[in-house]
């Protein structure tokens, strides 16, 4: 990549298309986030769980946003290290792989691992894309672009139940996951001839790739590998019942064992050996298809030992509040036990980031404040935010849109459709505004939308002043979205921007988790209280205390977040004229 010489300097037109290909695949994976919503209940049909068995469907969700949030910090630490490009090629492929086993699976473990894959792939575009949006722009430069992939993120994430909705009006639960698995393919294809076309030497290197017969047979084999994996996968993961009736191809499908599963039968077995082959020929020959040895060096110096203490810390957090019932408690049964570990795992890292020659978080990161100061602000804006996403159709279904789920999304669509409109405008006036001044705005305006929100009764959606504090809040949480991150990638080391963008992603999911179980949890205890002190109500009305007080605690939060980001984000160098030095993005 050529560097940028200067405040006006700008990238080039192919690296300008290859960021917007990002950042439509991040708006991709953020659907997914929430594509379950509506097909939850077919999914737990397809792998043989009860409607009435909600609880055992826990991990298909938990097993996505552990996937995204445990792995976050080790895929931002090895941008760092290898590049964006090949972190962000790497993120669709585990995405796409991820999307196949799901549409595939045929028991509740093949789907959380389909699930998990799918959030590592899609957890891992995120901060590499906010990575590469330092490498491309000066700080002066990088408001816009942040702002905009901020935008299509939680934009994104939001049309996922619309898009889940769209789908299954047309086919089945597994279509979802089919379309996902053909939009990754794509956007893989289109980020890899970008690149192909952008890396220097390009032109020289392939004619005698091309030439060498030894790597042309290799890669000639991978791809036969590649091929009987998948085919023989398909087969094993369908079973399709032509094949099993009959005679011949029949016995392919019988264990080896009595009882045994079906990955202990000749065609599961096949399979096995297939992804092993293909493992060690791309091991021994590394331009064959993949560099395994070149991935596992990367794991290695991004400090693997730290990684893994820090997926255990985040990951006892995603589990205790993830699998929470809120009638009951914050976080689930096992939620102590789940903390206590991820206590003791921090400790641990802690040690660990104190002796380590090379750590995950290198020793003074994030010591500026703005730094650490913008996780602590992400946090609470998460925490804000997911009172917005799911109370509002919430509430609208306890109102309005009693007998509609896509009337109720509708209602949702009018806070969405602000949200990227406050994003771009967010990070166009980071050149004219402090950050901290702009996200105590949004924040503040986010907040203030809540408290009219609390002024809504069973009839106000039907009014066109709803369209207020909707507007409002949406407009408000996408203003400081784009000063948030860019106040951590100006306070950071260019070599440290992946690691950096990652953590925020990061502390906001973690809010967002605990957020919607904490709110949830103080709206029923308001509910339970009304009910007891005035049993005349029904249930819409103790609905509307419900929401009431979640749109309350999302008021204080988002204030919170905005006062905060006033003092941490002073010095925030986000208006600088500085021109950072540009990472390593062909890889």
């Amino acid at each position: 990549m050529t560097g940028i010489t200067g405040p006006d300097a700008r990238p080039a037109a192919r690296d300008r298309v290859l960021l917007a290909f990002c950042a439509v695949a991040v708006a991709f994976a953020a659907v997914d986030t929430y594509v379950v919503v509506l097909a939850l209940p077919d999914m737990m049909a397809g792998v043989g769980i009860p409607v009435d068995e909600l609880q055992r469907a826990a991990p298909i969700v938990s097993g996505f946003l552990l996937g995204y949030v445990a792995m976050l910090p080790l895929i931002g630490r090895i941008a760092d290290l290898r590049g964006q490009v090949p972190v962000l090629a790497m993120s669709l492929v585990l995405f796409s792989i991820g999307s196949l086993v799901t549409a595939t699976c045929y028991d509740l473990p093949s789907m959380v691992v389909g699930r998990f894959l799918q959030g590592v792939g899609g957890g891992g575009l995120v901060p590499a894309t906010m990575s590469l949006v330092a490498a491309l722009y000066p700080v002066e430069r990088r408001g816009l672009p942040l702002g905009l992939v901020s935008a299509v993120q939680e934009f994104g994430s939001v049309l996922g139940p619309l898009f889940g909705a769209m789908v299954l009006s047309f086919t089945s639960w597994r279509g979802i996951f089919a379309i996902n698995l053909a939009g990754g393919a794509a956007l893989l294809v289109a980020v890899g001839l970008l690149v192909r076309h952008r890396s220097p030497g390009a032109e020289e290197v392939a004619p005698r790739a091309s030439r060498d017969r030894r790597t042309l047979l290799a890669r000639v084999i991978a791809v036969v590998l590649l091929t009987a994996t998948v085919v023989t996968g398909l087969v094993t993961f369908l079973q399709p019942s032509d094949l099993q009736r009959d005679l011949t191809w029949g016995q392919l499908f019988i264990p080896y064992v009595d009882g045994g599963s079906r990955w202990i039968t000749p065609i599961g077995v096949a399979t096995i050996g297939c992804a092993l082959a293909l493992a060690l020929w791309c091991w021994f020959l590394p331009r064959a298809l993949v560099d395994l040895r070149g991935w596992l060096g990367h794991l290695v110096a991004a400090d693997l030992l730290g990684a893994a203490l820090l997926a255990t810390v985040l990951g006892g957090v995603v589990l205790a509040f993830a699998t929470a019932d809120p009638e009951v408690a914050v976080f689930s049964r096992q939620g102590p036990w789940f903390l206590a570990g991820s206590a003791l795992a921090l400790v641990l890292l802690l040690l660990h980031l104190r002796r380590a020659a090379d750590p995950i978080v290198p020793r003074g990161a994030l010591a500026a404040t703005p730094a650490w100061g913008s996780l602590l602000v992400s946090f609470l804006v998460g925490w804000a935010l997911i009172a917005a996403l799911v109370d509002i159709p919430l509430f609208a279904r306890t109102t309005t849109e009693r007998d509609s789920q896509l009337g109720a999304a509708l209602v949702l669509l009018r806070f969405l459709a602000a949200l990227p409109i406050g994003a771009v405008l967010g990070g166009w006036l980071l050149q004219r505004v402090p950050a901290g001044v702009l996200t105590a705005v949004g924040m503040g305006s986010a907040s203030l939308s809540f408290l009219l929100m609390v002024q809504w009764d069973q009839h106000s959606l039907d009014g066109f002043a709803s369209n207020l504090p909707l507007v409002l809040g949406g407009f408000g949480f996408g203003l400081a979205l784009a000063p948030v991150n860019a106040a951590i990638l100006a306070s950071t080391d260019d070599d440290t921007h992946g690691l950096a963008s990652a953590l925020v992603v990061v502390a906001r999911m973690v809010g967002m988790l605990v957020g919607i179980s904490a709110l949830t949890t103080i709206g029923l205890r308001r509910l339970y209280a009304a009910q007891a002190s005035h049993p005349d109500l029904d249930l819409r009305e103790l609905g509307i205390v419900q929401e009431h007080a979640v749109f309350v605690g999302a008021s204080v939060a988002a204030l919170a977040a905005g006062v905060l980001a006033l003092v941490v984000f002073a010095r925030a160098g986000t208006r600088g004229v500085d021109t950072a030095k540009v990472l390593r993005a062909a890889g």
